[in-house]
């Protein structure tokens, strides 16, 4: 009998490069997980800002109830309603790919502005289709929320394991920003996933993801560290790239939960 994969863990991250929220279920949706990535923060020249530049955006922690959308920053908090935006239509980029998005309001827009000490706007991606991802390797295209990439990340227990197995400081999931992540035997053997069911989900495995810098900023502190991409790029190095998780996409729509298992 094979090995018997079952999800433990399911995140979203509603505004892209905040903190993420851990949910025991999740709609999924072509674009990603409901509600996952479907806001970013961008400066006054309409550029999207990450954690890559500004590690203190880790410190921003988003719940979501009563739908609306709660920010909590250093004791401070602000709310603002999930389906509430206001403006005309911005064009923005998220690296390569031309996104349509529109502002939330301007009173979120000001009280980001004074907590991250510059100008900026909190917008929102309004539907399907309005950034579309293209793979060249594949030679497909993707509808993909404000995520990097791909609408989904998942990762093997198994992979954190090996890792931590040769740091010396340990380190959680959380780094690395997953959506879903399931428990596996051997490391990185999700990189060989084809395609699989989850609950009431089809997924296809698209590519292994390439790491930046960004999985060396501690999610606790905001602080970024040398590990795990130093010790990382000795042992999954393939073409330049730091390979950890992998990125999938899904076939249809519904629900899935921590506990279910993968079919393949």
């Amino acid at each position: 009998m094979g090995t018997i994969h079952i999800v433990t863990e399911i995140y979203i991250y509603p505004i892209k490069s905040l903190a993420g929220i851990s949910l025991s279920s999740a709609k999924a949706e072509e674009m990603g997980f409901e509600n996952d990535r479907r806001w970013m923060l961008i400066d006054a020249e309409n550029q999207m800002l990450t954690q890559r530049e500004h590690r203190i955006m880790s410190q921003f922690y988003p719940q979501i109830s009563d739908g609306k959308i709660n920010i909590t920053f250093e004791g401070q908090k602000h709310e603002f309603s999930i389906d509430e935006h206001f403006g005309n239509t911005l064009k923005v980029n998220v690296w390569d790919d031309q996104s349509e998005v529109v502002e939330v309001n301007q009173e979120t827009s000001k009280w980001f502005s004074q907590h991250l000490g510059f100008e900026c706007k909190l917008v929102k991606i309004l539907k399907n289709g309005a950034r579309k991802h293209e793979s060249s390797r594949l030679q497909e295209t993707f509808n993909v929320s404000l995520a990097d990439g791909y609408p989904y990340l998942l990762i093997g227990t198994e992979s954190l394991d090996f890792l931590n197995e040769k740091l010396e400081e340990k380190i959680t999931i959380k780094r690395f920003r997953p959506n879903i992540v399931v428990s596996t035997k051997k490391a990185h053997e999700e990189d060989d996933f084809t395609t699989f069911k989850i609950g009431e989900v089809q997924f296809k495995n698209i590519k292994p993801c390439g790491r930046c810098v960004m999985v060396n900023n501690d999610p606790e502190n905001g602080r970024l560290k040398k590990e795990p991409l130093k010790t990382l790029s000795k042992y999954r190095n393939v073409d330049n790239s730091v390979l950890f998780g992998t990125n999938i996409v899904s076939l249809n729509t519904g629900n899935i939960s921590v506990g279910d298992t993968l079919v393949f």
